[in-house]
This record gives structure tokens, C-alpha cells and sequence, in this order.
């Protein structure tokens, strides 16, 4: 169970917008048969293994039930289940509907599932070199509603790319805005949820799509999620999404102290820990940028804690950034985040340069 909750679904952007012409638990298998796919090594003859236990912990489905509810669930995906997916050609879009999974065996006598992929549905789902979004998949086993996991995976589409191009000069603040605040007609949004046909009021898909996604997301994964309404005339045309990553509880930096080795023990040797923190932290070249950018102070130096803190919780972080893109880049970052020296408490600058130093890395990653 531990290792499914660090487990990542990745898939490229136009899989994420397309069409899902499936219930909840279908699309549930699909997604947790996807985050078992190394994108650096794609699965011999589009094949992943699954345990049934997994299944069964992942679908929080009691004893009694669960080979049934199973069985039933993938007769249905492969009877009914498909996606269509809508690409943009050079003449306009192009339309493609395909079952993701053709093959699912097992047996009565061991915990394995063997789930095949349709060879259609691959591109999708490896040599993803761009376009492509990654999400958590335990905030997908957190959410009970087909239209929260579409709505959640499209968010996190658009809020990634926030998230990636917030560092850049590639897009305008503008630009910004709209990937964290992103805003889809209601023609475009019953499509993506597959509701066409169904809540034709829209006081009805408001309450059972609009309202209980949202609040669904909110309650269940690292996201808060609000939405507006946009009229034109007398209708509501647009829906404009407010995406907010939740912060961090204001007491996780002392519940992380006090699961720290450098903060047990005993008075004397937190002391000396921290006095060999700090005679790190005075010879690092990261100390040296920071005093550049006037991000710390003598008196900032002179704070044992302080340094302390940046050499064991930001110093490694910039030390991966250095591997990955090299001195010059935690430069940039560095000179980037003086230039926003207001947006931080002089009383926090530690969690203030880690919070900053993760994001920045997240973005890197991601591209």
C-alpha cells in the first residue's frame, strides 16, 4: 500500500483532455494500471501487472464483494469503456476512439492481474517528452465521482504548466494567470465530462458536476478548487477554475524539527550539531549568492539556527539543482526570488527559500 501511494500516473495532455466514455471504476482500473508503466523502460507487449490485493485496497472494496465488483467492473471496461480523443492537425481536429485496455487475466489461485494495453493508446502513455501531465496516483484513489477524477487530472494539466513556466520569461504573467485560473465554455465542459446529453439544465449540472467535483477535489487532494460564472446575456457561457496548492500546515516546520536527528538528543548535542551546521554553512558558495542577492544579513549569519537550518534543509536542494542545471542556474533562481523579497517573512527565511527552491525544482523536473 505504501509504495501505491508514491506511485505517479504520467500521460500526455491530449489523453488528460480527452473524452472519457466510461464510470468511475473503469477509469480508476485505467489509471492505476497506468502508474505502474516506466516511462524510461515501456512494459514488454504493453503489459503491466497489477496484484489483486492492490486492486481491491485501491477500490476500498469489502471481502465479500470485491472478486464480483471486479469482475463486473472489467467486463464493463472492455464492453463499453473507450476514450476519444480529439488531436489539432493542421485542417482542424481529428477525432480517434480507442479501448485502452483490451485484455485483463487472472486466476483463482495467485494475487496477480496481467492488464494489457491497446497498442493505440501507448503514445499517450510513454516517450512522453512533452506535453504530458503527472499527478499523484492517491488523489485519484481519493476521489469518488467520474466527473472529479476528469475535472482533477485537467486542473492539474493546467496548474503544472503554471507551476513549470513561473520561472520563465516564456509566458507573460497574463499567461500565468490563466494557466491558474483556467477558463472553459460550458459546451466544451459537458464534452470533456461526457454530459451532452445528461443535466440539460444547467442548475443541474451545476450542483451534480460543477459543485460536487470541486468540492470532491477540495476535500480530498492537494488542491483547493473554486469556480466562477461567466454569463453572456442571460446564460452562463464560461466557467473561469481558481486552482490554489493547499499550504503547509503552520506547525510542519517544528513537527519536522522534532522528527530531525539534529533536534534530539540532548542539549549539548543539538549545540554542537548545529555549531558543525553552521561552520558548513559559513564555507558553502551558497551562502556567498545569498549575501549577494541580500537575501540574508550579518545578523542572519551570526543566527546558529538559521544557518543551521539552511545548510540541512535548502543547501542539498540547491546542491540538485547545481547537478541538474549547473552554478549559474541557482544563480538565476536566486536572483529571482530576491527580486520578490517582499512576498517572505524576515522571521521565516529558511522555509521561505526551501518552499521556493521545491517549486523551482518541480518546474525543472517537469521540463
Amino acid at each position: 500500500m505504501d509504495e501505491l501511494m508514491n506511485r505517479k500516473a504520467v500521460e500526455h495532455n491530449d489523453l488528460v483532455s480527452s473524452v472519457a466514455k466510461m464510470d468511475k471504476t473503469p477509469l480508476k482500473i485505467f489509471e492505476l494500471a497506468v502508474s505502474c508503466i516506466d516511462t524510461d523502460n515501456p512494459p514488454k507487449d504493453e503489459t503491466v501487472y497489477l496484484s489483486k490485493s492492490e486492486l481491491f485496497s485501491f477500490f476500498d472494496v469489502s471481502s465479500k464483494s470485491k472478486n464480483s465488483r471486479f469482475k463486473k467492473a472489467i467486463e464493463t471496461m472492455q464492453h463499453q469503456a473507450f476514450f476519444e480523443i480529439r488531436e489539432e492537425q493542421g485542417r482542424g481536429l481529428e477525432y480517434r476512439s480507442i479501448v485502452p485496455i483490451p485484455e485483463v487475466a487472472w486466476n483463482s489461485y495467485n494475487d496477480e492481474v496481467k492488464i494489457r494495453f491497446d497498442r493505440a493508446i501507448m503514445p499517450y502513455l510513454i516517450d512522453l517528452k512533452k506535453n504530458f501531465t503527472q499527478y499523484a496516483i492517491s488523489e485519484i484513489m481519493n476521489l469518488n465521482g467520474k466527473y472529479s477524477i476528469i475535472l482533477y487530472k485537467w486542473l492539474v494539466m493546467n496548474y503544472n504548466q503554471f507551476e513549470h513556466y513561473q520561472y520563465k520569461k516564456e509566458r507573460t504573467q497574463a499567461q500565468l494567470e490563466e494557466l491558474r485560473n483556467p477558463k472553459m465554455s460550458v459546451k466544451e465542459l459537458r464534452v470533456l465530462t461526457d454530459t451532452t446529453t445528461d443535466y440539460k439544465a444547467f442548475t443541474d449540472f451545476d450542483k451534480w458536476v460543477l459543485k460536487k467535483a470541486t468540492e470532491e477535489i477540495t476535500a480530498n487532494t492537494h488542491y483547493n478548487v473554486s469556480y466562477e460564472k461567466i454569463k453572456i446575456g442571460r446564460s452562463i457561457a464560461d466557467i473561469i477554475f481558481h486552482i490554489e496548492k493547499k499550504k503547509v500546515a503552520k506547525d510542519e516546520s517544528y513537527k519536522e524539527r522534532q522528527q530531525d536527528p539534529v533536534y534530539l538528543g540532548n542539549k549539548e548535542t543539538r549545540v554542537q550539531t548545529q555549531q558543525e551546521l553552521l561552520s558548513k554553512a559559513l564555507q558553502s558558495e551558497y551562502t556567498t549568492i545569498l549575501g549577494e542577492n541580500m537575501l540574508i544579513g550579518f545578523k542572519d549569519i551570526q543566527d546558529i539556527e538559521l544557518m543551521a537550518d539552511l545548510q540541512r534543509l535548502v543547501y542539498p536542494l540547491y546542491d540538485e539543482l547545481k547537478e541538474l542545471k549547473g552554478l549559474d542556474e541557482v544563480r538565476k533562481h536566486l536572483s529571482y526570488v530576491a527580486k520578490k523579497q517582499e512576498a517572505y517573512s524576515k522571521t521565516n527565511i529558511a522555509k521561505y527559500l526551501k518552499i521556493a527552491i521545491n517549486q523551482y525544482l518541480g518546474a525543472v523536473k517537469f521540463q
